[in-house]
């Protein structure tokens, strides 16, 4: 027979099921609850190897940014400095046109020296070569033409050539309209060059050479 009144140490007590259930629940849940902090973290703050990825996209976006805007710069410039052009190449063409038009068979020799002034090239060779004969039918006819309208625009162009169109409403004066003013119209393609600072006439192709009939 065993003494029940000896001092004996009682087994440590296991934990009921419902105990057991508990603990097991509220570690769960803990794991639960530092999974999406951990993951935000890695989110949050990239390593060594996001932050490289990131760097590089963001140097290449500058890179392809800063390359357009040159692009668009440079192209804008270009456009601008051919409207530029055109627009001194008409200026040129609308001043040149009076000169060609307006004349007085008694003071042909101011006339030849300003058209000549304005052209270059094949036109300056063929005016020049046909200034003899012109000037016979002018004085004879006694022709005065004077410059009522100058109409001009460009045809096309660009930073050292252009060709414009050119519509010049005249009054013309002669011997064959009795000494009465007529109304009369001269339409012509100039051609012009930059020379320098200059914008000349270089072809023209409807001549004075064939004037007015006197």
């Amino acid at each position: 027979m065993h003494d029940n009144d000896g001092d004996t140490a009682a087994p440590p007590e296991e934990p009921t099921p419902v105990e057991s259930k508990g603990v097991a629940a509220e570690q769960v849940s803990t794991d639960v609850d530092r999974a999406p902090t951990s993951r935000k973290r890695l989110r949050l703050v990239p390593g060594h190897t996001g932050r490289l990825v990131l760097q590089v996209a963001t140097a290449v976006f500058l890179c392809a940014a800063i390359a357009s805007t040159v692009f668009f710069y440079l192209q804008n410039k270009g456009n601008k400095a051919t409207i530029d052009a055109n627009a001194d190449a008409r200026a040129a063409a609308c001043r040149y046109a009076p000169i060609l038009a307006d004349y007085d068979a008694k003071k042909l020799d101011d006339y030849f020296a300003a058209v000549l002034d304005g052209a270059t090239g094949d036109w300056k060779k063929q005016f020049d070569s046909t200034s003899k004969e012109l000037r016979e039918v002018l004085t004879q006819g006694e022709v005065v033409s004077k410059v009522n309208d100058v109409q001009c625009a460009i045809k096309t162009g660009d930073e050292s050539s252009a060709e414009a169109i050119v519509v010049i409403g005249q009054t013309i004066t002669s011997m064959g309209t009795q000494g009465k003013p007529a109304p009369g119209q001269l339409s012509m393609v100039m051609r012009l060059e930059k020379i320098g600072d200059r914008w000349l006439v270089n072809k023209v192709n409807s001549p004075l050479a064939t004037p007015p009939r006197p």
